[in-house]
């Protein structure tokens, strides 16, 4: 059994592991794949979300967790939804604002299929008494 400053060292060990925040610049775009939208100028809109987002604060390395929203009308191409999942998990443990967050998932996915339009939205879980929501749009009446 471990004496209790060995646990000590452990999870000293494992803190400083934590406390290491990844930087925005190993988020993986690369990942992220397309395929071809047999209904270009239908209209339709596609709506992804998930309650699974996280990253963390760049200046107290504490989580941010929240809901993404993504809400686009396909031009050519549309997401794949697998790849899209890895993406979005490289920004697990990345040191990034939340307002930077929203615009870099904007840019990265705007980059990657060129829709009509596109929404991001972040709604964030409450910390330190505060919420914040995030939404930043390209195309229609945005960027």
């Amino acid at each position: 059994m471990p004496t209790i400053e060995e646990l000590q060292r452990h999870y000293e060990g494992l803190n400083e592991l934590h406390r290491k925040p990844k930087t925005e610049e190993e988020i993986d775009p690369g990942c992220l794949l397309a395929f071809d939208y047999d209904y270009p100028g239908s209209g339709a809109e596609v709506v992804i979300d998930t309650d699974e987002f996280t990253a963390v604060c760049p200046w107290t390395d504490l989580p941010d967790f929240g809901t993404l929203e993504i809400r686009y009308v396909p031009d050519r191409l549309c997401i794949e939804l697998k790849s899209l999942k890895y993406y979005l998990l490289s920004y697990e443990g990345v040191g990034i604002v939340q307002e930077h967050a929203a615009n870099r998932i904007l840019n990265d996915l705007v980059g990657l299929c060129r829709p009509r339009s596109m929404t991001i939205a972040l709604d964030y879980k409450v910390r330190g008494g505060l919420h914040t929501k995030v939404s930043v749009t390209y195309g229609g009446n945005g960027v």
